[in-house]
């Protein structure tokens, strides 16, 4: 296959049906400052092998979409210049014009999918944007999903989103959401992001279940919760003023559409002295580990 590309421990894994988790690659490049990002990189693919999972980044390199990436691949999407952010519909451009990729939360499920990996793990999950009555602003993450077999273990979606209207989306496409030893539908930065949820899990063996049920019962995507404790959260008051601060900056510089995102990110990351990325590396490591051992608990049967 020219264009696609199984790393031979990952294939071997899946063959063997072994654990396996996804993970994408934005956070890599957009995501993360180097030349940090690639130290993370490199710790969150530890922490899914030390809770007995094998890792699996996806990325295109050279023209090729890679499930599972060497050192040498992971470096080069964490330093070079000239890697896009590719979503699913950008899949086949990106491989067909022979660039370098970091894959959305929507094409690495794509992806991880297409490969039979049947958890990912990510930091946060796209949503409904702000205003998206008028911009039409919502994340290709929420459709694919509703399009895939694949667990999402996840953090909530970051509170620049418009959190209420995205939970009403993910009712509307049919995708489950539970939260991990929580009630309350996680905020990214925040441990509660005000909105309850209907179900609630306490071990990794319930999640694998319920994609067992999912499964049998022939429907789709499950997004599994996974908030910070609340000593690990950044500071509720601190984030709302910098979020209060960050919209009202976004609208004076008339700041729109897809850029509104990064933006906010940054505004988050330089109003807070680091203290939103420091949470971000946090959250998204113990997702791994969240999602690597419900990989464990879904290959014992």
């Amino acid at each position: 296959m020219p264009y696609l590309r199984v790393h031979p421990e990952v294939a071997q894994a899946l063959d063997e049906g072994l654990p396996v988790v996804a993970l994408e690659s934005t956070i890599i490049s957009h995501g993360l400052t180097r030349p940090d990002n690639l130290r993370v990189a490199r710790e969150i693919e530890r922490t899914v092998r030390a809770a007995g999972a094998v890792p699996a980044t996806v990325a295109v390199c050279a023209g090729r979409v890679c499930v599972g990436l060497d050192d040498t691949e992971l470096e080069a999407v964490a330093s070079r210049d000239d890697v896009v952010k590719v979503s699913t519909r950008d899949l086949g451009t990106a491989a067909a014009l022979g660039g370098y990729g970091a894959t959305t939360v929507a094409a690495t499920s794509h992806v991880a999918a297409l490969v039979g990996i049947r958890v990912f793990a990510t930091g946060g999950l796209g949503g409904v944007h702000r205003e998206a009555r008028e911009s039409w602003d919502e994340s290709a993450d929420l459709v694919t999903l509703a399009r895939t077999g694949i667990a999402v273990v996840c953090s909530g979606v970051k509170s620049i989103l418009d959190v209420p209207a995205t939970l009403e989306r993910l009712e509307t496409l049919n995708i489950a959401v539970v939260g991990y030893r929580t009630n309350a539908f996680p905020g990214f930065y925040l441990t509660d992001s005000g909105h309850p949820l209907e179900w609630r899990v306490e071990s990794p063996e319930q999640v694998a279940e319920i994609l067992r049920a999912r499964d049998e019962l022939g429907l789709d995507g499950l997004v599994v919760a996974n908030p910070l404790p609340e000593d690990e959260q950044l500071d509720p008051g601190l984030h709302d003023r910098v979020l209060t601060a960050g919209l009202e900056a976004s609208r004076q510089k008339g700041i729109t559409g897809k850029k509104v995102t990064p933006f906010l990110l940054d505004f988050f990351h330089r109003e807070t002295q680091g203290a939103s990325l420091a949470a971000n590396v946090r959250l998204v490591k113990r997702n791994a580990d969240l999602a690597a051992r419900i990989a464990v608990a879904l290959a014992r049967t």
